[in-house]
């Protein structure tokens, strides 16, 4: 189910996201119409102000000298080893952090415990990019977390900065600051 698009960002937000991306690496913007279409189609409504650089700034970026730059919305980076398919409506299923490699869990949650580590690859959320080859940042689409930028990795997943609230504006800002 959609929801109403949050509040338009302010221009100052969206300058900050035009100099995080800048304009000789960006994407062609989707315009709202495309945002949309995709919205509609996937039955989420993009968080802000991410929905808003998508559709006003850019569609993504190539790789710079810090990053390995920003997926189209809805496109996977090609080390993207998720089997399940995407799928942004759903719930996201964590609201803390959770190592799962640490977790020891018994043979008998093995096949939930893989359920639900499947789930934070694919639910609830778009890629935003690749850390690595194993590691991924993905903007949370539904729930309690949703807004939140959050590092998914082979090992576990994390809100970032370290569990303190981060939407894409900051993301883009702390990512351009490294």
């Amino acid at each position: 189910m959609t929801r109403t698009p949050d509040p338009r960002p302010d221009e100052a937000t969206l300058e900050d996201l035009r100099s995080a991306f800048p304009a000789e690496r960006r994407e062609p913007a989707l315009g709202y119409p495309s945002v949309e279409a995709w919205e509609a189609e996937n039955g989420v409504t993009l968080p802000e102000p991410y929905r808003s650089f998508v559709a006003e700034i850019g569609n993504g970026s190539g790789p710079g000298p810090l990053d390995g730059g920003l997926q189209p919305l809805g496109q996977l980076p090609a080390c993207w080893a998720g089997a399940e398919p995407r799928r942004p409506a759903a719930p996201f299923p964590l609201e803390a952090e959770w190592i799962w490699e640490d977790d020891g869990a018994v043979e008998d949650d093995e096949d939930d415990e893989d359920a639900r580590i499947d789930a934070v690859f694919s639910d609830g959320s778009v890629v935003l990019c690749a850390q690595d080859t194993q590691s991924f940042w993905l903007l949370v689409t539904t729930g309690p977390q949703r807004g939140r930028v959050w590092l998914v990795a082979d090992v576990g997943a994390s809100p970032v900065p370290d569990g303190e609230p981060a939407g894409f504006a900051e993301w883009a800002r702390n990512r351009r600051a490294v």
